[in-house]
């Protein structure tokens, strides 16, 4: 199996057993073909090579987005906060390998007029492969 899909796996049994997080009505690996608001999805995400001499590796910059239909993005502020802790105690222990560098990056909330609220939490994880 891929360490990127390991790496997704983690995150979304992760998020979603957090309780900072228990009022999203799902975490999913990918946009979801229905989901109530408010939710996360796990987006594509850009992996370059991250390798040694001696080992293989991987750097992910990992992007997930909640989506919320309210009037007003603070729930979604407090929403993105929470995974950007939740993703701090993140395990770093992979079944095809190990996190060995976990760095926030970027949060941005923005919504579409005729649309949800977004809100945008995006990490740089290396990972070196087993």
């Amino acid at each position: 199996m891929s360490v990127v899909i390991d790496l997704q796996q983690s995150v979304v049994a992760h998020l979603s057993a957090d309780p900072a997080l228990a009022e999203l009505t799902g975490v999913y690996d990918g946009p979801p073909p229905r989901a109530a608001f408010p939710y996360a999805a796990i987006g594509d995400g850009l992996v370059t090579d991250w390798s040694t001499k001696t080992e293989q590796g991987r750097e992910i910059r990992f992007a997930m987005t909640l989506w919320d239909d309210g009037e007003a993005p603070a729930r979604l502020h407090r929403l993105t906060g929470a995974v950007e802790a939740a993703m701090a105690t993140l395990p770093h222990t992979l079944e095809g390998g190990q996190i060995v560098s976990l760095m926030f990056l970027r949060t941005l909330i923005a919504r579409d007029a005729a649309g949800p609220w977004a809100g945008l939490v995006e990490h740089r994880i290396r990972i070196l492969q087993d």
